[in-house]
């Protein structure tokens, strides 16, 4: 199936943990006082992110988050259709959660739990990059009984967060159920740990329901084993449709069939934080194809959400952003 199988349908669907951001800026000593490995993910519990809160410099910034919901809330700001399928608590992070989304045009498709709202400590260190410790509380209570095939049956992608491979029933049920609509599956290998700790399960359902996968240069080595970046690419491609690997600086390359395009990076202002940067290039790309638009300009419009959501601190790129971005459509 290709994205012309699914009509005229536009819509993008992003399933995953939905979660709140507490973003600090602090020194690489403090990533090693915590124990994360730089770039990482690390699953905490809330008293850690308590406790490593208390000693930093000044109080973190709240913003909602998760990579699926990053993604669609990009394609939301794009001016494409977007939906969010996740679990919150009944608390002010799952407040300011729902808030956010309504904001980018997302529409919300939430359950409740008596657990609080997950949280993400995102971690900037002087070099821009991030490093994530998560709690993920409600979100890992979204049932896998919920994702029937009418969820998705407007939606031409559904976005898959690679996190959800530490919840193989939710996944399974979730990949199942947009390929019952007649949506394509598009999978963000999301960190190299998951990858790491998750690869019989991830090349299973690579092979039986991926259409779209996307991944940066440590996931992909961990995928595919091969640090040669056309290696790993091929690698990524052997069983989708097309594959996505974001080289940070160098831009990225997209491989579909036998055609492989490679997109120059977005340069100019200093990179800030790198936050969100992969969610926001895959708003543009996925945007793009639904759009219509040849590889080339979807992996251009990708390439320039991901350098704007870096000149900023966080995953939500300001108004006149969105404005230089949208220019180029």
């Amino acid at each position: 199936m290709s994205i012309k199988d699914t009509g005229n349908r536009k819509k993008i669907a992003g399933v995953g943990s939905a979660l709140v951001d507490l973003l600090a800026k602090e020194d690489d000593a403090f990533i090693d006082a915590l124990g994360g490995a730089k770039g990482g993910m690390k699953l905490v519990d809330s008293e850690f992110i308590e406790d490593a809160i208390k000693r930093m410099k000044q109080e973190p910034a709240m913003v909602s988050g998760g990579s699926a919901c990053n993604t669609v809330a990009g394609v939301g700001m794009l001016g494409g259709k977007a939906m969010f399928v996740g679990m919150l608590g009944q608390d002010s992070l799952g407040e300011i959660f729902k808030h956010d989304l309504v904001k980018s045009n997302v529409e919300p498709v939430l359950f409740f739990s008596s657990s609080p709202t997950g949280k993400v400590l995102s971690v900037i260190t002087p070099d821009a990059q991030r490093t994530m410790f998560t709690c993920l509380g409600a979100s890992t209570e979204l049932p896998a009984s919920i994702m029937e095939k009418k969820i998705f049956e407007d939606c031409a992608i559904v976005v898959v967060e690679g996190y959800l491979l530490f919840n193989p029933d939710l996944i399974t049920a979730t990949l199942k159920a947009a390929r019952d609509a007649g949506a394509l599956v598009s999978l963000d290998l999301a960190s190299f740990d998951v990858v790491e700790k998750s690869k019989a399960l991830l090349e299973e359902i690579i092979t039986d329901y991926v259409d779209i996968l996307i991944a940066n240069e440590d996931e992909a080595r961990a995928y595919t084993g091969f640090t040669n970046e056309e290696k790993a690419l091929q690698g990524l491609a052997e069983n989708v449709k097309i594959a996505a690997l974001k080289l940070g600086e160098r831009g990225s390359m997209i491989a579909s069939g036998n055609k492989i395009v490679r997109v120059a990076p977005m340069t100019g202002r200093p990179i800030v934080d790198t936050t969100g940067a992969g969610d926001l290039w895959a708003a543009g790309f996925l945007f793009g194809l639904v759009s219509g638009f040849p590889l080339e300009k979807c992996g251009n419009l990708a390439s320039a959400c991901g350098y704007e959501v870096c000149q900023i601190v966080g995953a939500k790129i300001p108004h006149d952003g969105w404005e230089r971005i949208r220019s180029l459509i």
